[in-house]
This record gives C-alpha cells, structure tokens and sequence, in this order.
C-alpha cells in the first residue's frame, strides 16, 4: 500500500505517473519487437508478462465473453497471462485446454495455475496446424499474439474452425511485430477457411477481432462452399 507521504510519490505529480505509465508502455513494446521470435523463447518469458497496448484482459474478455461452463482452448498461452484470468470464470464445470509447442510454457502456467488453486486448466503439447481434439469440441478459442509465429497461418486457421462448434467463437489478438497477421490479411484466411471477422476493436496495429464460423440454416452445421460466401464484414 503506498501512503500519501512515501518518497516514491513525492516527486510525481499527475504527469509524472503518466510519464512513467507511458514510458513502461513504449518499454514493453519496444522488448517485443527487439526480442521477438516465433516461436517465442521460454528463456525469455518475462517479457511476456508486460502489458501490451490495446491487448489487455479487459479488452479481451469483452470479444471472448467466457461463461460457465464452456470448454475453451487457447493457443500459445505464453506465461498464462490470459489463461489465469479466462480459466476461473469458465467455473468448476467449465474446462480451459492450452496448447502449445514448447513444453515449458505449458510448465510454467501449470505451475501458476496450482499456486492460484486452478485445476480446470489442461496442458496439451501439439502443433496449432495438427490440433489433436475431435471434430466441434470447443464453445470458444482465442489466441493472442500467437497466429502470426505459425508457419501455416491458413492449417492453423482450418484446424481451429475444425474444432469449434458451429456456434462457436474465435478471438484474434494481434501486436505489431515483425510477425503481425494485419486485419485484412486475417479476414482473408479466415474466409478461405470457412469463418469470418464480425467484430474488430482497436488501431490495426494492436487489435482484436471477433470470428465465427460459417453455417448455413437452422441446423447450425458448415455447408459445402462456405468459404466461398463467407462475408468478411469488419466492425470497428
């Protein structure tokens, strides 16, 4: 708790906390782009803890809307910077499956997961483009900061369709760094693939944009030609 007369407050007015708020951000940011890899490297999993601009929780939940009960699966969760905020409010009969390539992520949010008491977290070591989970299992998937260090952005894509409900939603968030997946680049793999962008929040360079999957009449299911008529309508 800090107290009105403690040294670290002293010398900051206003613009001065927001100097140094805005200076943290430009901080973060520019650690991303100098250290950014696909994929990226546990050895520098700190950095994946700073905040990015646009992509915060808040900003994610308002496109996921997790709900009780849900299964959701997350790719390239990183430190669990999502996973720790997602996985609680699916509650104790909803499940969060994480997929990653590198099995020391999958550790390291395991790891905080069971010191937050979260046990409706499950590791799964696998390939975004070859998803080892059944036809229609997920009610929601979300990736952020993880699409563009795929090599086969259109498999990922296809495999993620694949595994969702045909009600289901996909959340994109993605950060300008050299490996960026720009709106109307996504829009166009999504579409190839049988989904499309409904809903974009934020600047280009740091956005998310809410997907779903293209069916056809009351019954919900994909129909052949699909990817040829899905509409890639983007609200900002």
């Amino acid at each position: 708790m800090r107290h009105p007369s403690s040294p670290l407050r002293a010398p900051f007015g206003k613009a001065g906390v927001w100097a140094l708020a805005g200076a943290s951000v430009t901080a973060a940011a520019t650690a991303w782009w100098v250290t950014d890899s696909a994929p990226y490297p546990y050895a520098q999993h700190r950095l994946l803890d700073l905040p990015l601009p646009f992509l915060s929780w808040e900003r994610l939940a308002e496109q996921l809307q997790p709900l009780p009960g849900e299964r959701m699966l997350e790719i390239g969760p990183g430190t669990g910077l999502q996973s720790l905020q997602v996985a609680p409010r699916l509650g104790a009969d909803g499940r969060l499956d994480i997929v990653d390539i590198q099995q020391e992520m999958l550790d390291h949010v395991m790891r905080r997961a069971a010191g937050s008491g979260l046990d409706t977290i499950v590791p799964t070591l696998a390939d975004a483009r070859e998803l080892p989970f059944d036809d229609a299992t997920f009610d929601a998937a979300y990736l952020v900061t993880a699409l563009g260090e795929i090599p086969d952005v259109p498999a990922a894509l296809s495999e993620l369709r694949r595994v969702l409900k045909p009600t289901g939603r996909l959340v994109v968030g993605e950060f300008f760094d050299r490996h960026q997946i720009r709106p109307a680049t996504l829009a166009r793999h999504a579409n190839a693939v049988g989904l499309h962008v409904i809903r974009q929040s934020g600047p280009a360079l740091a956005y998310f944009a809410l997907l779903r999957p293209c069916t056809s009449g009351s019954d919900g299911r994909p129909h052949a030609g699909a990817a040829d008529r899905c509409a890639a309508t983007i609200d900002s």
